[in-house]
């Protein structure tokens, strides 16, 4: 039992429980054997020298590799081919990563083969929205609010990577990201915990199957960025971080919790400084919470060269103490810098570097092995002559499956949406509007060719007459081009409607992408004023990886999208949408701010001394902006369907909730329109009074309905204590007797349906 006689069962499936995890062993999820190598690898151990078990904490980026591949790293020295078939003879290299040529790693394993001790590699790669057949990015797919989505998703592109030799993956990014000018949000699943302990778990059951790490088909998750990337100052990526402890056990710990739950056996530390000391290079972080007090038995690695970077950082004096240092703090593979190979010998002889910590680094690296089935098999991945299990047709229906469900609906007066398939003249307009590379999104290493998934190509393949559709660039992303508006205007006036595609490209999002301005680039906002003017109805269909603000755009629209990037199936995803072929069900990850200036902006944040009662009138000596309310203007949650959505009926009984009981919640969902619908229900709390300032409304639980025209649902909740504990002043999980506010509504900053509960001692 736990404090407050919650049993440990209890707080595992308890809505709320994973604020608790941190103090579970995760020995508990995945089974004490799991932290107990086989007999063979101590005995292996025993045989190695130094050089060799430091070339078993060394991994490299494969020499041979792609162009996009490539690219999505910074330029270091990988060295050539016949180098890493040189180490890998010799023992001193465990893996490489990022290479998707099968024939490739058939010849490092077998030249792995030839060392002394025969000790199989390990082949990686960075698998983060699909391999070969690609999904919607992260963050676009958390907009579906379906865990078992995102799970379906990461079960396919871990076949498609590891049919060609790939046994671990970079992924899933399990990363907070509350303030939108990071690129890298674009990897996770936006603000909220509850949404990103869900996501995370998905994607971790996803990528490696139901039937253990060693099935063929099974890749090893690696839960990133550890931890508390997405906290950097001022969006910009790799820089400081600095939040409270009760923050990184509230807020950015939970995720990773849930991914290991789910029974990840790798993850990786982050880029970043947490309170002035690097994470690659934090004992605290990586050795007292992560191994300590939960427990953790796998393998961490560093970034790409981060432990390296501990120089620029100034925490280490140069490469052998920053081998030295990430190595005690608990970093067990060093990536990309190859320190840990030319300095672990000599440090562990001069007696800097225990040989128990280097032993131990080496049986969970070769733990990991044995638990992908390479040591029963080193080709077990490796199959040349099978049949290609690379875009299959079911693959590319869920990835069309998994684009419509990611769309989000903001606006839409006088029922614009959904256009009709035949007997309108529709112009499409904008710089998304044909190109296909960027609703790929950033970090799509392997990708196929979706040439035919541009947004045009898609809207041609549902239309009745193809004709019907005239295509004008219009601008570029960042510029105009020469009578673009011109050729706009001119296609707006000879339309019925018009579909203007604008946004980001892929570029603006991901790695080192961090902007100071979230709106659409001002070049876009032109074209879409002139278009405007012409009085044509206009659909905005975004291309974005992130929260925009979208003030001086909105009304210029009467329907806008978010599209986000939709993968191998956008163009049809899109137009199954904007077609009503499927009704859009997706809601906001993440707050879309009124302005760029209000960023980092989340829900749940505090309410302050001096809340501001009425955000649309300007209140003095409130928390506010001068000009600009401190609400969201879409916030965390929202989308519409093209049904009409209406609440009722919300019941919670005697509204009393005991130390041992449950509180259950029912709520009457309407669909009073003539389209079906779904709707995503949500519950939300708020503590009035604790120890420690509450969030102004935390998510506890969400369902995803579907409705027919004309029908109704009820919606089932419980609630348990479990659900309502916060790090309290002691930094342990507490609940505490009192009053709480209760919504059952369609997104956060909402009325929705209002209730109070009692929690009684």
């Amino acid at each position: 039992m736990t404090p407050g006689g919650i049993t440990r069962r209890q707080l595992l499936v308890a809505t709320g429980a994973a604020t608790l995890l941190w103090q579970l062993p995760m020995g508990l999820a995945l089974g004490r054997d799991a932290g107990k190598a086989p007999a063979f690898i101590d005995t292996l151990i025993g045989k190695m020298t130094l050089q060799e078990k430091a070339g078993q904490l060394t991994l490299f980026s494969s020499a041979s590799q792609n162009g996009a591949a490539a690219a999505a790293n910074p330029v270091t020295f990988t060295g050539a081919v016949s180098a890493q078939i040189a180490a890998a003879i010799a023992g001193q290299l465990t893996g490489v990563f990022n290479s998707s040529n099968v024939l490739w790693h058939e010849r490092l394993q077998k030249a792995a083969m030839q060392s002394r001790l025969k000790i199989p590699m390990i082949f990686a790669a960075d698998v983060i929205h699909g391999f070969t057949t690609v999904f919607p990015v992260p963050l676009g797919e958390s907009a579906s609010f379906e865990p078992e989505l995102a799970r379906r998703t990461a079960r396919a592109a871990a076949m498609e990577a590891a049919s060609v030799g790939i046994d671990w993956t970079f992924a899933p990014m399990v990363d907070i990201a509350r303030d939108a000018r990071w690129g890298r949000g674009v990897e996770g699943s936006g603000e909220d915990v509850l949404l990103g302990r869900r996501m995370a778990a998905a994607r971790v059951q996803g990528f490696q199957g139901e039937r253990g790490l060693a099935d063929p088909e099974a890749v090893a998750a690696c839960p990133k960025h550890f931890c508390a990337y997405g906290a950097a100052e001022g969006g910009l990526d790799y820089n400081t971080t600095d939040v409270s402890e009760r923050v990184l056990r509230q807020t950015y710990f939970p995720p990773f919790q849930a991914g290991f739950e789910a029974g990840a056996l790798t993850t990786m530390a982050a880029f970043n400084e947490i309170s002035g000391i690097p994470a690659t290079a934090n004992k605290w972080l990586l050795d007292d919470v992560l191994r300590g007090q939960w427990d953790f038995r796998g393998v961490v690695v560093s970034d790409y060269t981060g432990d390296e970077e501990l120089i620029a950082h100034g925490f280490a004096r140069d490469g052998r103490d920053a081998a030295r240092l990430a190595i005690l703090a608990g970093v067990d593979m060093s990536m990309q810098s190859g320190l840990y190979l030319k300095h672990l010998p000599d440090l562990v002889e001069s007696g800097e570097v225990p040989l128990a910590v280097v032993d131990a680094s080496v049986r969970r690296v070769l733990q990991l092995k044995a638990q992908l089935g390479l040591f029963d098999d080193p080709f077990r991945r490796i199959r040349p002559s099978a049949p290609s299990r690379q875009r299959l047709p079911e693959t590319l229906a869920l990835a069309r499956e998994a684009a419509r469900k990611s769309v989000v609906l903001l606006k839409n007066d006088n029922q614009v949406l959904p256009l009709r398939a035949g007997g309108q003249h529709i112009a499409l307009i904008g710089p998304l509007a044909q190109d296909w590379d960027s609703t790929k999104g950033p970090w799509t290493l392997f990708g196929g060719d979706d040439s035919a998934s541009d947004l045009a190509s898609g809207l041609k393949q549902a239309m009745t007459d193809p004709t019907q559709l005239s295509v004008v660039a219009g601008c570029g992303y960042q510029g105009p081009l020469p009578g673009g508006i011109e050729d706009a205007v001119n296609a707006a006036n000879a339309a019925d409607v018009v579909i203007m595609a604008i946004g980001e490209s892929r570029d603006h999002s991901g790695e080192a992408r961090s902007r100071t301005s979230i709106t659409v680039p001002q070049p876009q906002l032109d074209l879409l004023d002139a278009v405007a003017a012409t009085g044509k109805p206009v659909v905005v269909v975004l291309g974005n990886g992130r929260a925009l603000a979208l003030g001086e755009l909105l009304p210029k629209a009467q329907a806008v999208l978010v599209g986000w990037y939709l993968g191998s199936a956008s163009g049809l995803g899109l137009a199954d949408v904007l077609f009503g072929t499927y009704g859009p069900s997706a809601r906001l990850p993440v707050s879309f701010p009124r302005e760029s200036g209000q960023v980092p902006y989340y829900y749940d944040h505090k309410i302050t001394g001096r809340p501001d009662p009425h955000p649309e009138k300007l209140s003095a000596f409130k928390t506010r902006y001068m000009t600009t309310p401190n609400a969201a203007l879409f916030p965390f949650g929202f989308g519409l369907t093209y049904g009409r959505i209406e609440y009722g009926g919300l019941d919670i009984g005697e509204g009393r909730l005991t130390a041992e009981g449950t509180l259950a919640i029912r709520a009457t969902v309407h669909n009073r329109g003539t389209r079906a619908a779904e709707e995503v229900v949500q519950l939300y709390i708020h503590d009035r009074a604790a120890s420690i300032t509450r969030p102004v409304q935390e998510l506890k639980d969400f369902r995803k309905v579907a409705l027919a025209p004309g029908a109704s649902a009820q919606v089932h909740f419980t609630l348990r204590r479990a659900d309502l504990l916060f790090i309290g002043q002691d930094l342990k999980p507490t609940v505490e007797p009192g009053t709480f506010d209760l919504w059952v509504a369609p997104s956060a900053e909402v009325d929705g349906l209002h209730a109070t509960f009692e929690l009684l001692a």
